[in-house]
Parts: C-alpha cells; sequence; structure tokens
C-alpha cells in the first residue's frame, strides 16, 4: 500500500492546478517557460517573464510503496527530498545524481547518471509512467506503451517536449552503509581495463560492487572507487565538515578502505560540489573552518556562480592581474569504454583541467530505445566528467569545439546541460533530427516551447 505523505495528494492537486492555470495565463503568442529561480545548467539563460509556467506546487513526494518498490513524485522534487522520503524504508531511486538540488524531472528530461549506473542505467530508465505537460496546454500520462513516441522522446529533450508534472519510478532495496574500496592505478589502461571486467562481472574478486566511478589526476594517478552495501555497523567518515571527499581518496599504492552511511555516500560529492568549491576557497583550512557547515553544499555554490555571471567578477580579476580571458570548459561526456583511455590521453595532453571524473554506465533496458540520446544497449559508456576553465582559444569556445570533435571522433556523446557549439545537421545528426521533430509536431503543433537546438546551442 502506498503511504502518502500529510495531504501530499492535495497538496500535488493544487499544484497541477496553479500549473495548468499559469500556462492559460501566457499569452498564445509568447514562448513558454518555467517560472524557475534556479538551474543546475551551465548554459545560459534568458531571464524568465513573470508569467512563466508556475511550478511552486510541485516540488514534493506524493506517495511511497513500499511494497510495490514505487514512488509517484512531483517534477520539481529535489533529490534531497526524495531520498530522505525513501531512505526511511530501506529503499532508493535506481539511480542518484550527484547533486542535492538536482530534480527528479530535470534528471530524466535532461539525463542524469552516478556510481550505479554501470548496473542500473540512467534515471530515465526507471520511470514507469509519467504525467507532462505538453506545448499545446493538454495533460498526457505517457508510459512505454501509452503515448510511447512521446515516452521515449522526453529524456534528453530539456522541457522542449513538455514538463513532468508527475513520475512513477522504481525504488531499490538498500542497506544502511556504504564500505567503500579505492583502488590506485599508474597507468590509464590498466585502470580501464579492471573498470572493464567489474562492469561485465558486477563484481572485485567475488564479492558484488554496487556503486562505481572513479577519479583521475593525472595519467600517472587515477582511481576506482568500489561502494558495498552493508548493514555491518562501524565508525564511519564524514566529509560534510573539514575533510574533503575527493582528496581521501588519494593514497600512496594499493587500496585504501573507508565506510559511510548510505545518505553520506549518495551525497559525498554534493559537499564540495566534487571539487569545484576551491574555486571559492571553500577547501582553505582557515576558510574551511570559518564557512558555515550549512553553506557547504552545490546549491551556495551555484548562487556564488550567479553572482559572477551577473557581475563578471572573475574575468574582472583576470583583467587587472594582466591575465587573458578564460574559456568555461563544463561539461560532461559519454565515450565507448573501448575508446576511454584514447580520449583520457588526448584529454590530458589537449585540456589542462584536473581532477576528471569517471561513471561508467549501460543502458538498463535492452529493448528501449531513446533517441534523443542514442547510446547502444549491451555496450559500457564512460561518462566523462571535468569541470572548470582554461585560457580563452582565438575563436569562442574552442577548446569547447575541440572536445564536441574527439567525442564525435570516438563514437561518444555530450550531454547538453553546459555549452555546446554544434551546427544544426551536426546536432540533428547526434540528438534525434527527424524522430524529435515528429514528437514535437505532434505534441507542440504551434511550437509554444523552445525547439531543442535553440535552447541547447543558440542559448535562447
Amino acid at each position: 500500500m502506498s503511504v502518502v505523505a500529510t495531504d501530499a495528494q492535495a497538496v500535488h492537486g493544487a499544484g497541477v492546478q496553479r500549473l495548468l492555470d499559469s500556462y492559460r495565463a501566457i499569452p498564445p503568442t509568447a514562448t513558454v517557460r518555467l517560472r524557475k529561480p534556479t538551474s543546475n545548467l551551465f548554459r545560459a539563460r534568458e531571464e524568465i517573464a513573470a508569467e512563466g509556467l508556475d511550478t511552486s506546487g510541485l516540488t514534493g513526494v506524493i506517495a511511497v510503496d513500499p511494497a510495490a518498490r514505487t514512488a509517484d513524485v512531483s517534477g520539481m522534487c529535489t533529490y534531497e527530498d526524495l531520498v530522505a522520503a525513501t531512505l526511511p524504508y530501506g529503499l532508493s531511486p535506481l539511480v542518484v545524481p550527484q547533486l542535492k538540488t538536482i530534480t527528479l524531472g530535470g534528471a530524466v528530461t535532461g539525463l542524469g547518471i552516478e556510481s550505479a549506473s554501470f548496473r542500473n542505467g540512467l534515471p530515465h530508465e526507471s520511470v514507469l509512467e509519467l504525467d507532462i505537460l505538453t506545448g499545446a496546454g493538454e495533460l498526457v500520462t505517457a508510459t512505454r506503451t501509452v503515448h510511447p513516441d512521446l515516452f521515449h522522446a522526453f529524456p534528453n529533450s530539456y522541457g522542449t517536449l513538455g514538463y513532468s508534472v508527475r513520475l512513477r519510478i522504481e525504488l531499490e532495496p538498500v542497506q544502511p552503509f556504504v564500505a567503500l574500496r579505492h583502488l590506485r592505478f599508474h597507468s590509464l589502461e590498466e585502470m580501464v581495463a579492471t573498470m572493464d571486467r567489474i562492469v561485465e562481472t558486477r563484481g572485485y574478486q567475488g564479492v558484488p560492487v554496487h556503486y562505481l566511478d572513479g577519479v583521475v589526476f593525472s595519467a600517472q594517478e587515477s582511481y576506482l572507487c568500489l561502494g558495498f552495501q552493508t548493514d555491518t555497523a562501524g565508525p564511519v567518515s564524514d566529509y560534510t565538515g573539514l575533510d574533503i571527499y575527493y582528496r581521501s581518496i588519494q593514497h600512496a599504492d594499493g587500496e585504501r578502505h573507508d565506510r559511510l552511511t548510505t545518505a553520506d555516500y549518495l551525497w559525498r560529492w554534493d559537499t564540495d560540489w566534487f571539487w569545484c568549491s576551491r574555486a571559492f576557497g571553500a577547501q582553505h583550512p582557515v576558510v574551511r573552518r570559518l564557512w558555515p557547515r550549512r553553506y557547504r553544499r552545490s546549491s551556495f555554490y551555484w548562487k556564488l556562480i550567479g553572482y559572477d555571471r551577473r557581475f563578471g567578477i572573475a574575468d574582472r580579476i583576470e583583467k587587472r592581474n594582466g591575465r587573458p580571458p578564460r574559456e568555461r570548459v563544463v561539461q560532461d561526456v559519454e565515450v565507448p569504454l573501448a575508446n576511454c583511455t584514447a580520449f583520457l590521453n588526448w584529454f590530458l595532453d589537449n585540456v589542462p583541467v584536473e581532477p576528471i571524473w569517471l561513471c561508467p554506465l549501460r543502458l538498463r533496458d535492452h529493448g528501449a530505445r531513446w533517441p534523443l540520446y542514442p547510446l547502444r544497449s549491451g555496450h559500457t559508456y564512460v561518462n566523462i566528467g571535468f569541470w572548470s576553465s582554461v585560457p580563452a582559444g582565438p575563436t569562442p569556445g574552442h577548446t569547447n569545439r575541440l572536445i564536441e570533435r574527439k567525442v564525435s571522433e570516438l563514437d561518444g556523446h555530450k550531454s547538453l546541460y553546459s555549452e555546446s557549439f554544434y551546427s544544426a545537421d551536426e546536432f540533428d545528426a547526434l540528438y534525434g533530427g527527424e524522430t524529435y521533430r515528429s514528437v514535437k509536431k505532434t505534441y507542440d503543433p504551434n511550437s509554444r516551447l523552445l525547439d531543442l537546438y535553440a535552447k541547447a546551442v543558440q542559448n535562447q
């Protein structure tokens, strides 16, 4: 039986009504957008007019069904709130993206990934059904068999086919703790080969592995981080205080052991936004002691980024110090595991950014086709994440364009949450092309929502 939070269904119903009312209040010639104060996108966003869609009532967990291992969730619910609702039942979403304020709807329409993705795929693969407000202003319930064209084209559409209002997702049982083994490698080839064996066997040295990701500091120093669910009590580490998680991974040789509560494991990257908190001085020992714990989280760093964008603080500092402007290189790419070493070697030789995050993935549903992000079923990919800036090149987006070409050359794909520089033809070939336009015509016939290319590349 579903466990419904107090008045959650009524709150959701009222939120849906406000959403529909706000849609109807938007002039028919205006582009429909979310009225949303925050975003986890690293693309430029136009200022949203006050008449945007009102999603303020769509932020909660509607119900958790421990027996069926499902949850009904509003589209704007954050994973922080979702996990808080499911963990008391010993359950978790199949994939929990790294940052607390990523929303379930955002992870499905924009893709998400984490260290369970080598066995559970991507967040949209655990969706059983979802209610979508289409560009035509209709509320449509889509499943694999009802409106299947919309259901399968929705992932990676970034709100250009509609907005998720409610999602029913699968959950999986989890233990209270995660035991960690951080394996050090002195060559990228050995590290990738070990990753391949773990993904294929779902284990390491005869023990099932539940979570797997990695970090590359250099060609001679890389790590795989293996997580094992356990109910065995014992001392646990805390990386929400003075200690920094990614620094705890590093060691001279062999392997290092650690243990976290499951909740702290799921949010291990949020406290320091992986390693990006160093850009704000938050990793300096003195600053860290003075930095309030409640502000050691990705959502606060996002606010600082917002101030930088608004006032051009970083660019002014570079100019004042006589240095050239910098190009932001904030990207996640998926490269076939067979080409992972080649990409890493190229990247380390050409892009002065470190560390680099690695997260292997395999699509969970071998029979499904997700046309807007067409990874091949039965194949292992590695998500490679790098988030920093480099000296600006001779043309705008110079380094990002080099990365796009190399990813395509190696049969990979790039996520669209950040800047993209593809031509329209290149974009069509990579992200659904005719299939996208067909679904767009059906569910947004009057083009009330932005076009995907216009949004992802032209920053409209």
